[in-house]
């Protein structure tokens, strides 16, 4: 099958699997509030129930050692995330919603952890690596998908009810194209053991950083909408912050991944764009459309430009062990994650907003960049990504 058309499948995996899987919770948030099923601070812990099982679900994905395991959980997730979101159509209150986005949380990490894998190493075998990178412009796609549904069917007096039938609807279409396209994962490669002094110490820095990322990112990604419908209150205008979101995290990724590569310059970017996202979160705090204009940007344009640029990174520090490395990101990502809405429901409760956990977060995020500053470590093995990307044949 052709490389173009197996990129392809994984882009469209991921657009299920974080576009409806993992944030069509994001939309929905002023509808459930506004139908009383949950108050702000209740939001804050469904939203936390899907982080949590985005952490089980990423851990388990770590012990999926034959092809045939990843197989099987690529296919659940998918297929989890069009069933789960269909039964979110009749489910009233705060419980019953945490449930199903735990469930959801659990099959986006299945989902996202076996793709990353597969398309980075079917974009790099084809020797070109640039379209692995724009694999992860899936989940902004989604997110533009699901938000422009949602000011659709706004606009049309729909309630929560019949959003999640449609992003279900979209889930199963996506999902039935996909199936058939997706490639198997292949038996790890043997590698040489590494004795534990010569495994890079910048992995933990890294790891640590990504934890921060995660906590920093998810408050504005997830309460975004309710956000933007407070200070409209109510009006259509609110739904376009979304799926600009959306638009701003695709175009992060096409700006990531169409840079000059060279030795130290992942590093680099990444720093920045931490950086940028820290600014973007405390912009959130400011009064009126301006800031959170400016936070929708700088927030969203980071946001999966970030992740690619933390796995490429991962993979020059340590190409050997990149499988387990993405693993063992995912899973304190979605620490961050699942502690972030927490905060939040902390934030809501004391002081009736979200604004003490905005701070937290922008400083989260301030932090992570600063962890990546000073290199700790080489890179381990003869080349980095980086390099062996450059190295690499041009195929059409």
């Amino acid at each position: 099958m052709p490389t173009l058309i197996r990129l392809l499948a994984c882009f469209l995996a991921l657009m299920v699997a974080m576009g409806v899987g993992r944030f069509a919770l994001t939309p929905q948030l002023p509808h459930l509030i506004a139908e009383g099923q949950v108050s702000l601070t209740g939001a804050g812990l469904v939203a936390a129930a899907n982080y949590l099982g985005y952490l089980v679900g990423a851990l388990d994905a770590l012990n999926a050692r034959a092809p045939r395991q990843s197989r099987l959980r690529l296919m659940l997730g998918l297929w989890a995330c069009v069933l789960l979101t269909l039964a979110s159509v009749p489910a009233e209150g705060l419980w019953p919603h945490a449930l199903l986005r735990f469930g959801l949380g659990v099959a986006s990490a299945w989902v996202l952890v076996v793709v990353t894998g597969l398309s980075q190493r079917i974009a790099v075998e084809a020797g070109r690596p640039r379209l692995g990178s724009l694999v992860f412009a899936g989940p902004a796609f989604g997110v533009m998908l699901t938000g422009l549904m949602a000011l659709g069917l706004n606009l049309h007096g729909q309630g929560s009810a019949v959003i999640w039938l449609a992003f279900a609807a979209v889930a199963l279409v996506l999902s039935l194209v996909t199936q058939p396209l997706l490639p198997s994962p292949r038996p790890a490669v043997a590698a040489t053991t590494l004795p534990p002094q010569e495994r890079p110490h910048a992995l933990n820095a890294l790891l640590a950083a990504y934890s921060l990322v995660g906590l920093g990112y998810i408050i504005p990604a997830t309460f975004l909408s309710q956000m933007a419908a407070a200070r409209f209150h109510g009006q259509w205008q609110a739904d376009l912050f979304w799926p600009a979101f959306g638009l701003a995290a695709a175009i992060g990724v096409v700006l990531v991944s169409l840079r000059r590569q060279r030795p130290g310059g992942t590093r680099h970017w990444l720093v920045v764009v931490l950086w940028l996202q820290a600014l973007g979160t405390l912009a959130c705090t400011l009064p009126g459309m301006p800031g959170l204009a400016l936070g929708v940007a700088l927030t969203g344009g980071p946001f999966l430009a970030g992740m690619q640029l933390v796995m490429q990174y991962a993979r020059e520090l340590d190409p050997q062990g990149h499988q387990r490395n993405v693993g063992l990101l995912t899973a304190g990502f979605a620490l961050g994650q699942m502690l972030g809405p927490l905060l939040a429901a902390v934030s809501s409760h004391l002081s009736g907003g979200l604004e003490a956990a905005l701070y937290v977060a922008g400083a989260g995020l301030l932090l992570a960049g600063g962890l990546l500053v000073s290199r700790a470590a080489e890179p381990v093995g003869a080349n980095s990504f980086a390099e062996q990307a450059a190295g690499l044949p041009q195929k059409g």
